[in-house]
């Protein structure tokens, strides 16, 4: 009789084994495409920090607050696409190798572009006399006599005294909003769609022209965005916008 209790016994911890070691078992087995599908789906929720921003953000209008978040790549895309409709012919160029774009503005009929552009998202610090000097270097090369240097953030002094000298047209987060509710509602409200379509907030990968990932560092536990190609890409951003949901 104790016999075929033990054996009953070991019978019933043999089943739990296997039920606890079959999930391992087919991860180990299941095809390369079927475990991406789960890695994609698990991804498709969200950024950390980034469905919060976008629950706080009024998109419906804009806003000083709205041209804040919006990353990089799209700022540049809502300058072109403003300069086209003030009738400007837009050409970008990508030669820059921090992974901008210069954005060549040409007036109706002109073969050559009469002004270059340059845009830099926000940034807790104030743009300085170093972008300032890249975009006029840009000029240079281009034999464009003006520019306009475009950012959500605001201008040091210091780059605000060059540009005067350069023949450099600034616009910070203020002049650009006042610039955006200067257009006819209708233009406005097709950009402002325009701005604010899919994710305008995660931000792209320079080199490889994909939206990066949130990543923490395993030292300091601090927030960044890394490239989803990594190792490959190890492109990274700072930000002090992801927060950990």
């Amino acid at each position: 009789m104790q016999r075929q209790e033990r054996s009953v016994a070991l019978e019933i911890m043999r089943g739990a084994f296997a039920a606890i070691w079959l999930p391992f078992t087919w991860a180990a087995e299941a095809p390369a495409a079927v475990v991406a599908l789960v890695r994609r789906a698990t991804r498709s929720r969200g950024e950390p920090g980034q469905a919060a921003h976008l629950a706080r953000l009024n998109t419906g209008k804009w806003t000083r607050e709205l041209l804040k978040h919006l990353e990089w790549r799209r700022l540049e895309e809502l300058a072109a696409a403003y300069f086209e409709e003030l009738g400007f012919r837009t050409g970008i160029t990508h030669a820059r190798a921090d992974g901008a774009v210069d954005i060549s503005l040409y007036a109706a009929g002109a073969e050559s572009a009469g002004i270059l552009v340059h845009c830099k998202a926000w940034d807790a610090y104030p743009i300085g006399i170093k972008s300032l000097r890249e975009l006029r270097g840009a000029m240079s090369s281009a034999n464009v006599a003006e520019g306009v240097m475009v950012t959500t953030g605001r201008f040091t002094p210091e780059a605000v005294g060059f540009a005067a000298k350069e023949n450099i047209q600034l616009l910070d987060g203020a002049a650009l909003l006042e610039k955006l509710a200067g257009l006819v509602p209708e233009k406005a409200l097709a950009l402002l769609k325009f701005a604010t379509k899919g994710d305008f907030l995660t931000p792209t990968c320079p080199r490889c022209s994909i939206k990066m990932t949130a990543r923490k560092s395993t030292r300091e536990g601090r927030m960044f965005w890394g490239c989803t190609n990594y190792p490959r890409c190890k492109q990274t951003f700072s930000s002090a916008t992801i927060t950990p949901e």
